[in-house]
């Protein structure tokens, strides 16, 4: 890799980026401590008043749709347009967008408005991509190699890096792709992980030359601390503040050594 996840930490532990977080009201303060623990800045400005300009100044922004409301689209296109004028990065996390007419509506308009990365559930990925999903809600009951395929196809289509996050993540620009392994089983059963994990994906893409070593930095680390905090926990509950623990342990070195990175020979096209 050029751009290691273990080179891309330590710059995100020298730069601290502003990350500008539009996202749901039960991730809030769940992604803040998660950008917090990993070495970066969070902000959770999303009124449309102000998110153009916040995001001119921000290092990069995030779009989560999990609780969806008119005036939360206005803001989430007021931060796009600033975001596109400064050059920024931003990050697009589809919560069950497959759910309603509203999200398949909203999450089609942001898809076209092409977000330099997108991460979701299988189901989700699924749903943009134009599959059928078996999702419900916010729950992602599809396997992630399922929609492996729809993946790589929504990259091309959409221009953008492309995460499936699960068991095993999946991440691919549509000509690289990767596997990322680790990790814990009590990571599905805290809430607001998958979006956090969203987060940290435009924190480093913050500083990152290229998005697809962003994100598969970031889900490094994730899986990483995962693993690091999983080991003495007892279950979810004790989980949680080791994850947060384990997230600011992990140190540049740990990560380009431990962190289970698996590339996927492209068939050519």
């Amino acid at each position: 890799m050029n751009e290691t996840p273990g080179t891309l930490l330590a710059a995100l532990r020298r730069d601290l980026p502003l990350v500008q977080c539009i996202t749901n009201y039960v991730a809030m303060n769940i992604a803040a401590n998660v950008l917090l623990a990993a070495g970066a800045s969070p902000a959770m400005v999303s009124d449309p008043e102000e998110a153009d300009e916040f995001a001119r100044i921000a290092g990069a922004l995030t779009i989560n749709i999990g609780t969806l409301s008119p005036r939360f689209v206005d803001g989430m296109r007021a931060a796009i347009a600033g975001a596109g004028a400064a050059g920024r990065a931003w990050v697009f996390d589809p919560v069950a967008c497959q759910a309603t007419g509203f999200r398949r509506r909203v999450s089609a308009e942001l898809v076209a408005l092409r977000p330099t990365i997108i991460r979701g559930n299988a189901s989700e990925i699924l749903s943009l991509a134009g599959e059928v999903s078996r999702g419900q809600g916010v729950d992602g009951r599809d396997p992630v190699d399922a929609a492996e395929d729809g993946t790589r196809r929504l990259a091309r289509q959409s221009g953008s890096v492309v995460a499936v996050t699960g068991a095993v993540d999946f991440v691919t620009d549509g000509t690289r792709s990767v596997r990322i392994t680790g990790g814990s089983p009590w990571m599905p059963l805290n809430t607001a992980l998958g979006c956090s994990l969203t987060c940290l994906c435009g924190a480093y893409a913050a500083v990152a030359d290229d998005a697809f070593y962003a994100v598969v930095a970031a889900l490094a680390h994730f899986a990483v601390a995962g693993s690091l905090a999983h080991k003495g926990a007892e279950g979810p509950g004790s989980f949680a503040p080791r994850f947060l623990d384990a997230l600011h342990a992990v140190t540049p070195d740990m990560l380009d050594g431990e962190a289970e990175i698996h590339r996927v020979e492209e068939a050519a096209a």
